[in-house]
């Protein structure tokens, strides 16, 4: 399809006035079909970027290796462009919009020459759902072009929802590497220099404008910049919630069903339990979304929510049969993987797969590359950040409703993080205040593979939102609490925190994890059921020792130590929120949430 065909005469302009400033050689305006998805792999296989892989093992499946430059998301050149720094908050970079997009246009001056234009029509969530969002995308990346058909509901379909005159958010992508006459890129990923690297968004005029990196991220833009960090700006004008969750569809052995979400921060599991496989006979768990929940009130109050991802964008490394063997399924085929190591016979190998390396591998950057599990110093095979771009429809546990425009009806909200002491098993709030609060404070302990804190440290991650909200965190927390103040908290989901890490005097994990998570599932299932047996504690409602099935290998004192209240424990966590975590928001904190802080610690004293 051509520009001229364009229906949407605002769209239509735009996607002019970026083709004269960006120059490329030509424009197409995406359809979403299948012959286009294989023409862009083709594409990047002509040009070297992109190597097939083994038809016999790996059907449809494709390998690419990145610039060791843009390996990640850069949250350092990632920034939150409102008018008002302070709307921006203390955990965002900040840039006045004006002299950013100052910048960002002189980079964009002819940045595709020598290269097509892509327009990327694409829906987040189901086509025509009153929950979804419409993004346009311009990009030069035909890699791009190929992850969006994974990622999203991409072309012709979705031009036919906006229509003339639909709402639409405009996403500029560029790698920043033009072409001169006779250049290719000859194998080589193109991107700019890190300090030439913008990921920039415009949250009062729902922009985002993207420039120097072809990867995950910060190429995608329709992942985390549209559906986390614009769509919780306009989540909060528009009073509903746009969360870094995870959406599980749980069923019980008399087949009742009940839905919840999961924010959890990074290292903590997340994509495990959203295709986790249950040990408790009798109970199902399948998957709704691995990553974003969108969500709105139904006309009967209660919330409902949306997976707008039609992909799995996941990191390969740990990743295995007995981790998460529903993932594994999902990306035998149909699969973008990026920077992980290849081997002799066209498959793909990474670190934790399950198994040693396959004899001589080719690693992330096009190395030969062997196995010697004596030399800890060896450098991975795979990059530790790289990932499978697999759709979401192969997962062999998706769940029917996954693409049901209305959503589906949330009865439970978890929050979790790695936390090898005193905070619980499982702990239910007593409120949806005190279930704020608990978001508020999510934190995971810092591993030895972070460079800016001491191993050990715990990191406060709001929600699993840090990096991810659009505006100021004191007001996100404030969007929380309004939301309960005005809606009937009867309807609205019951809140619990789960905490999977807790480890003995050994340094030994005292529970199990994976499938045997489902034992605790079911406890949250009941509570919400209004079945599950727990007690009153000054830190919320915690399972009875007998509510929970215990796993093999987990002794009745195990039980006992994983769902006490330690009081020294909460003491100290408290005086580390109050003085080093709530004061970075300033005079925006709810003071909601200090007198949530007064209640506990009273609790805790009494």
């Amino acid at each position: 399809m051509n520009v001229q065909e364009l229906k949407h005469p605002g769209l239509k302009k735009w996607v002019e006035d970026a083709a004269a400033l960006m120059t490329p050689d030509s424009v197409e305006v995406c359809d979403g079909t299948q012959a286009e998805y294989d023409r862009m792999i083709k594409i990047t296989i002509d040009t070297g970027l992109a190597t097939p892989l083994n038809p016999q093992k790996l059907p449809g499946c494709v390998l690419f290796r990145s610039d060791p430059s843009d390996v990640a998301r850069v949250e350092n050149r990632t920034y939150i462009a409102s008018e008002k720094q302070e709307d921006a908050g203390p955990t965002n970079n900040w840039i006045d919009p004006e002299e950013l997009k100052k910048t960002m246009t002189g980079l964009y001056r002819g940045s595709m020459k020598g290269r097509t234009m892509y327009v990327i029509p694409f829906s987040m969530g189901p086509v025509g759902s009153d929950i979804a969002k419409i993004g346009v995308e311009i990009t030069d990346s035909p890699y791009v072009v190929a992850n969006m058909h994974i990622m999203t509901r991409v072309g012709t379909k979705v031009l036919e929802v906006l229509g003339s005159n639909g709402y639409y958010v405009p996403c500029f992508h560029s790698v920043g590497k033009p072409l001169g006459p006779g250049e290719k890129d000859a194998g080589k990923w193109p991107c700019a220099p890190l300090d030439k690297k913008y990921i920039s968004h415009f949250p009062e005029t729902r922009e985002i404008w993207s420039y120097g990196s072809g990867y995950g991220g910060n190429a995608l833009l329709g992942k985390k910049c549209l559906a986390l960090r614009i769509a919780s700006v306009l989540a909060r004008d528009e009073g509903w919630l746009a969360e870094h969750m995870l959406i599980l569809k749980i069923t019980n052995p008399q087949g009742e069903v009940k839905y919840i979400t999961g924010a959890f921060p990074s290292a903590c599991g997340k994509t495990n339990l959203a295709m986790l496989i249950p040990t408790l006979p009798g109970w199902t768990v399948e998957t709704v979304g691995d990553d974003i929940a969108w969500m709105k009130f139904g006309a009967d109050g209660r919330l409902y929510a949306i997976n707008p991802e039609a992909g799995f964008f996941g990191v390969a490394p740990g990743t295995n049969n007995d981790s998460n063997r529903n993932a594994m399924e999902t990306i035998k085929k149909n699969t973008i993987y990026t920077n992980v190591a290849l081997t002799e016979d066209k498959s793909v190998w990474w670190e934790g797969i399950g198994y040693d390396a396959p004899g001589k591998l080719i690693d992330w950057n096009g190395n030969e590359w062997i196995q010697d599990k004596g030399n800890k110093e060896q450098k991975p095979a795979a990059h530790p950040n790289s990932r499978f771009t697999g759709p979401a429809k192969q997962c062999p546990v998706i769940a029917k409703e996954w693409e049901d425009p209305k959503g589906v009806p949330i009865s439970a909200f978890l929050f979790g993080g790695r936390r090898p002491k005193t905070i619980p098993l499982v702990n239910q709030a007593k409120s949806w205040i005190h279930g704020v609060f608990m978001g508020s404070i999510v934190g995971s302990e810092v591993t030895a593979a972070a460079l800016d804190l001491k191993a050990g440290t715990i990191r406060r991650d709001p929600f699993a939102m840090l990096p991810f909200c659009g505006y100021h965190m004191g007001d996100y927390f404030k969007h929380w609490i309004k939301i309960g103040q005005s809606h009937d908290e009867s309807k609205l989901p019951k809140i619990f925190f789960v905490n999977w890490f807790r480890k003995n005097e050994a340094g030994k994990f005292i529970w199990p994890g994976y499938g045997e998570n489902s034992r605790v599932l079911a406890w949250i299932f009941e509570r919400c059921a209004g079945t599950g047996k727990g007690v009153d504690t000054p830190i919320g409602f915690l399972p009875t020792p007998d509510a929970i099935a215990r796993p093999a290998g987990v002794s009745e004192d195990d039980m006992k130590e994983i769902l006490k209240v330690d009081i020294a424990g909460w003491k100290a966590e408290i005086a580390d929120v109050r003085q080093n975590h709530y004061p970075k928001f300033g005079d925006k904190l709810p003071k909601e949430l200090y007198a949530e802080l007064d209640a506990i610690e009273k609790r805790l004293n009494a």
